[in-house]
């Protein structure tokens, strides 16, 4: 039987933030969750649209708060934000990201996808950890891709800029942190659990700076644009991850034919990556200055 959206249980009394919500998988992750009863504060970089998101939402039990992911100080901010009105956060969604972008840096100097991507969504994992161990059972889904297969683990190195190869690194990193995260979770005894997820092939937006040459940045976009899921279709992959109450921690869920089809638990590829992961929290700890350490919160 096909997973839908009418399988999320209730969410009442839930609290979900969702990173990138303004649009996209990110807004029809926040419209599924809001219609299961859950308060979700919708993160967006663009305060207007954000807002535009919010009044889409009707009725629902929604706030929006503005998050520059390329920005620690905005990601602190936002972070206070949350925390000052939600003491526990049930459901963590780190959705938002860019693709393929001209090379640039963000505000405090990373590459601009590793810094959206992982750095961003790592320093707000770090501020917002206490209300997370806070909640019964926590879940924190990371959105990667299956760009991952192709990426490289998190070095030290500067490498020559490709845009797509910067994409996949990224996206390798998102599926470490979450296997990490969850591996800490559960030496600390806590019942929090991290995965990860794949909207496969979806018309989301994603790729609206899409730079580069070669198939990845002609073909493949036309093809997902034509044939790609439906922003709705392509969210049931995170919203199962985030709710479905037999998904385990440091799994991934997709589609299930690799691009498209209802969202099931996939395979990993390399799935140990014990020193990848060691190296990736080194890094990004060192880079941001702070660090994702479930011990010392649960302590």
């Amino acid at each position: 039987m096909s997973w839908s959206a009418a399988d999320i249980p209730d969410q009442r009394g839930r609290v979900a933030v969702v990173t990138g919500a303004n649009g996209g998988l990110g807004f029809a992750t926040a419209r599924a969750l809001a219609a299961k009863g859950a308060h979700v504060v919708l993160t967006a970089r663009d305060g207007e649209r954000g807002a535009a998101a919010l009044d889409r939402l009707g009725d629902a039990s929604a706030e929006c708060v503005e998050l520059d992911l390329g920005s620690l100080e905005s990601v602190a901010r936002a972070a206070e934000r949350i925390l000052g009105a939600h003491p526990r956060v049930d459901l963590f969604i780190a959705n938002a990201g860019v693709m393929a972008t001209p090379q640039g840096r963000t505000v405090d100097g990373f590459e601009t996808q590793l810094g959206v991507n992982h750095l961003g969504h790592w320093a707000l994992t770090a501020h917002l950890l206490p209300a997370l161990v806070r909640a019964p059972a926590a879940r924190v889904v990371t959105v990667t891709s299956n760009a991952q297969h192709s990426g490289r683990p998190l070095n030290a190195k500067e490498r020559r800029y490709d845009p797509f190869r910067a994409y996949d690194d990224s996206k390798l990193a998102n599926r470490h942190f979450a296997q990490g995260l969850d591996r800490r979770f559960r030496a600390a005894g806590l019942p929090a659990r991290a995965l990860t997820a794949h909207p496969g092939a979806t018309r989301s937006g994603l790729a609206v700076h899409l730079t580069g040459r070669g198939l990845r940045s002609g073909l493949l976009p036309r093809l997902a644009n034509r044939y790609g899921m439906s922003p709705e279709r392509g969210a049931l992959s995170q919203l199962r991850a985030a709710t479905d109450p037999d998904a385990e921690g440091g799994t991934m869920y997709g589609p299930r034919w690799f691009m498209g089809g209802p969202p099931v638990r996939r395979r990993l590829i390399r799935p140990g990556a014990d020193e990848a992961i060691r190296v990736l929290w080194e890094i990004s700890r060192r880079l941001t200055g702070l660090d994702v350490d479930v011990a010392s919160v649960r302590a």
